[in-house]
Order: structure tokens, then sequence, then C-alpha cells
């Protein structure tokens, strides 16, 4: 059995957002969910640390993160549509970020084998400039980014399940031939990226794979989808590391997504990474949390991810 670290810290719940889909008892639940289950027990609990400028300012703009810290620390609105920001919503942001490159030093430390971050604010739709879509910054990306150019694990790939495109991440790697970013997701759908045209540019030709999925689709579906088009890919970067943009809202009871998933997909689909993993990383995997909006149905599919990366 892998010895899987699960990352987690009640300063998540700060990020204040009132009755928004991406709210603080999202993770509240998942986290006690796990603890009412035998799972709990075989996890190792590691305390996030903050991530650092350095780390951040890896794929994110020094205007834009100057311009958070500017914000009045008692101000709360939206730095867009979407995306809520408050009293809380900084100390949030950095130390989601820092579970993620908590996780990577812990892997290369031998503290653990794979990693299951339950973090918020998510991350993949950050864009290196600005938020976008619930994300404050690039979590998933950070990490990748820590691990490649920090860590020395050169080649690092990301395998995307959330239901929506992980526009922010595919951005921030586009030109590099180093990060393999592969994404499953609804199509047509929010934001409007991930065609399958859409594959990279210059030295990162080919090292983004898109794998846009019709309204509906379900496990079958999925799993046809990673095996023919995903896994292979990954086989071919072979990654040193590989991390995952872990969003649930693709289960058939998500009010967002749409899709025809449930806890026994999302079982199914992260073992079939975890077979990939072990040929290719040794098994070394970095999950971080991204959508899911049922709040049962999420609780029921950490617990379903977790079960299947301790394998």
């Amino acid at each position: 059995m892998a010895n899987v670290a699960l990352l987690y810290d009640e300063v998540y719940l700060k990020h204040d957002t009132g009755a928004h889909p991406e709210r603080s008892v999202r993770v509240k639940h998942s986290y006690d969910h796990l603890r009412a289950r035998p799972i709990y027990g075989s996890l190792t609990d590691l305390k996030p640390r903050p991530a650092t400028d350095d780390e951040i300012l890896l794929v994110h703009e020094r205007r834009y993160f100057d311009y958070l810290r500017s914000i009045p620390s008692d101000e709360a609105g939206a730095l867009d549509p979407d995306t809520m920001f408050g009293p809380g919503s900084l100390e949030a942001a950095i130390l989601a970020a820092g579970a993620v490159t908590t996780a990577v030093d812990n892997i290369i430390s031998g503290a653990c084998d794979r990693a299951f971050c339950l973090v918020r604010p998510p991350g993949h739709h950050a864009l290196p400039d600005r938020a976008m879509g619930f994300c404050i910054f690039n979590n998933v990306a950070i990490g990748a980014a820590y691990a490649a150019r920090s860590r020395g694990l050169k080649r690092t790939a990301i395998i995307d399940f959330d239901v929506h495109h992980g526009n922010g991440t595919q951005d921030m790697f586009y030109g590099d031939e180093d990060v393999l970013y592969c994404s499953l997701h609804k199509w047509p759908f929010y934001p409007g990226t991930g065609s399958s045209d859409e594959t990279g540019r210059g030295k990162g030709q080919g090292k983004t794979v898109n794998v846009p999925l019709p309204s509906g689709t379900g496990q079958a579906g999925y799993l046809d989808a990673l095996a023919d088009i995903v896994l292979p890919a990954v086989r071919e970067h072979r990654p040193a590391i590989i991390f995952l943009s872990a969003g649930f809202d693709a289960h058939e009871a998500d009010p967002i997504g749409g899709m025809d998933l449930n806890e026994d997909s999302f079982d199914e689909l992260t073992g079939a990474i975890v077979e990939t993993a072990r040929e290719v990383c040794d098994g070394k995997i970095v999950s971080a949390l991204e959508g899911g909006y049922n709040i049962e149905a999420l609780g029921a599919s950490i617990h379903a991810h977790i079960t299947a990366l301790s394998k």
C-alpha cells in the first residue's frame, strides 16, 4: 500500500465567498468525510507551508502578485466576475499553492509516495497576470514548475480531469517542452478553450493534449479517452512526477458539470493513472483539488480518489 499524504489546513476556510459555489464547506465537509472513514488512519497528515514569492513567480507575473498584496486587508470584492477576494483570500491562496510545493518536497525526500492537496481556492483557470474562474493562483502549475525548475525533476506531466478546461495551466506551459499538459473536459463549455487542435507551440508543440468530450460522457468514454490518448502521451513523455488537477465536477450529481461520472468512475480513472505512474515515475503523484460543487458527491469522490491513490 502506498504512503499517501493528505495536506489540509483550516486557513482555506478564511477565503470567505459566502453562498458562492466555490465555498468553504467544500473542503471542510470533504475533510470531515475522510476523517470518519478507515482510509484516514493510513494517511500521512502533512501541514502545508505557504508558497514563497519565488515559487509563485515561477508562473505568475510580479505585477499581479503585487496588485493582490495592495488590496486593503479589510476589503471584500471580486477579482473577476466569478472570483471572490476578501480579507482571508490571499493567505488561503498562498497556502493552497504551498500545499503543492510542500507535497513535492516530501515526495522527493521519501516522506511519502503520493499526496492529495485538499485546498481552495482552486487553480487551473488562473492566468499569469490575473485571476479567473474561482482561481487566484495556479496551484498545480506552481507545483509543476517548482518540481521542474527548482527541484531538478526536469520533465513533469499534468493530467487535468476537471470538467472545465484548465486554460491557465495550458497558457503557462504552451511553449514548454518539459511539461506535458493533458486535459479531459466537457466541450463546448467554459472557458471556451481546449479544442483538440490546441497542441502547443515552438518547442512545446505536441506537449499539450486536449480531449474535448461531449455533454453526458460517462465512465466508459472517460476511461477510453484516458487509455487511448492521455496515458500514451504520458508514457512517451516519461515524466519524473505526475500532477493531477483533480476536479470532481464531472460527477453526475454536480450542479455545474453535466457529465455522468460517479465516485466509482474517479476510482477507476485514478487507478489507471496510478498504474502508468508506476511505469514511468516510480508512482510519484501530486494531486490537488480543483472543482466539485455538490458537497456530498465531492466528499465521496475524494474518498474514492484517495483510496485509489493508496493502492
